[in-house]
């Protein structure tokens, strides 16, 4: 597998020559993989070789192990305005058997839009997504180009985590009549888990596994199946949470930043039922893809959190205590957006300053 991830980037590479970040490791190899890409979003490994991503405005792409490249066509009908577009994409642990493809979007939603999960198999010579369809979307009512969330993340259990922002709306994330500001459990096929935390409880959407959040759009499972989400605060009060079942993260009613305005908001920075984040950041850096190692390739740094910022051009290292360890910065960290760890253990890392996607080794 090493061997066929370093072929792929010979036959990829816009450039053959390597540039070099630092760290406490020491220096890390950097390999252009991909550019020219036009506000990247995410991306996915597929067995055997090769990866797709997503561009916000509604492209999917397939980049294969031969160096060819292809748009996916049999997308849905995608609202790509705003923070809104087409989003994460998730390669099941099972395409291999399956093929099948899942995606989160900004789906329109009559005035407004909402943000969804699709799914579609994609066909043989991974061009075209066949029986596309939708398998979930939040409740109607929201409007407005921001706080869509949308990373999606598949449990040990099969089981689907997607993140939804605030759609803008504060109070909204305490109110689990709707979807917003959540972090979901969905079966594979868009189906309420019997075991959710709120099943059966009246005036709460039953697909609700946290609440509180702001805008997730970074998260990722340890080595243990645990899961965690980074989220854009305001004006400072960025976190990372250790997501559990039925929890309350507080957002707006406690929070380590203040409105844009210099206000503060909600009651404060921690009260009694209301989960403390392991990590904040003030000033924000406006977190996004994010990653816990657990290759070889660099021992020193299993278990590590891997932030990207779009604000500050950096990835930030954090301990699972939650310590910052470092920041690794170069010209390739411009506006991080995604950040993967790759089937040889690599890091690839998606910026969309410079619409490129490098691989990160020793």
């Amino acid at each position: 597998m090493r061997q066929f991830f370093i072929t792929m980037i010979v036959l990829l590479a816009t450039t053959v020559a390597s540039a070099a970040l630092e760290s406490r490791v020491g220096p890390l190899k950097v390999d252009r993989v991909v550019s020219g890409l036009e506000a990247p979003w995410s991306m996915g490994f597929l067995p055997g070789g090769g990866f797709l991503v997503t561009e916000r405005d509604g492209n999917l792409r397939h980049f294969r192990e031969d160096g060819t490249q292809s748009n996916i066509t049999g997308l849905p009908d995608i609202a790509a305005a705003g923070q809104g577009g087409l989003l994460d994409v998730l390669i099941p642990r099972d395409f291999a058997q399956t093929r099948e493809v899942l995606f989160s979007y900004a789906k329109p939603q009559g005035r407004g839009e909402g943000t969804a999960l699709g799914a579609g198999t994609l066909n043989a010579d991974g061009t075209a997504l066949e029986n596309t369809r939708v398998l979930f979307e939040i409740e109607e009512g929201s409007n407005g180009g921001r706080h869509f969330g949308s990373r999606l993340v598949e449990a040990p259990d099969g089981t689907i985590f997607m993140t939804v922002g605030d759609r803008g709306d504060r109070p909204s994330a305490q109110d689990r009549s709707n979807h917003n500001g959540t972090v979901l459990r969905l079966n594979r096929d868009g189906s309420v888990p019997a075991d959710n935390p709120f099943v059966g409880q009246d005036g709460i959407q039953p697909e609700i596994w946290s609440f509180g959040h702001r805008n997730p759009q970074g998260a990722a499972l340890d080595a243990s199946g645990q899961l965690w989400v980074n989220e854009h605060g305001a004006r400072g009060g960025d976190e990372v949470n250790r997501v559990e079942r039925g929890a309350n993260y507080g957002w707006p009613v406690i929070s380590y930043g203040r409105h844009y305005s210099g206000l503060p908001i909600g009651e404060g920075q921690a009260k009694e039922g209301l989960v403390q984040p392991v990590h904040y950041w003030d000033p924000s850096i406006a977190p996004s893809g994010m990653m816990i190692y657990t290759g070889e390739m660099f021992p020193e740094w299993q278990g590590n959190l891997f932030v990207g910022s779009l604000k500050f051009d950096l990835i930030s290292r954090l301990s699972p205590e939650g310590e910052e360890l470092e920041q690794i910065q170069g010209d390739e960290t411009a506006r991080v957006r995604d950040i993967r760890q790759a089937p040889d253990g690599s890091i690839w890392v998606m910026s969309v300053g410079n619409g490129a996607i490098y691989r990160v080794s020793r």
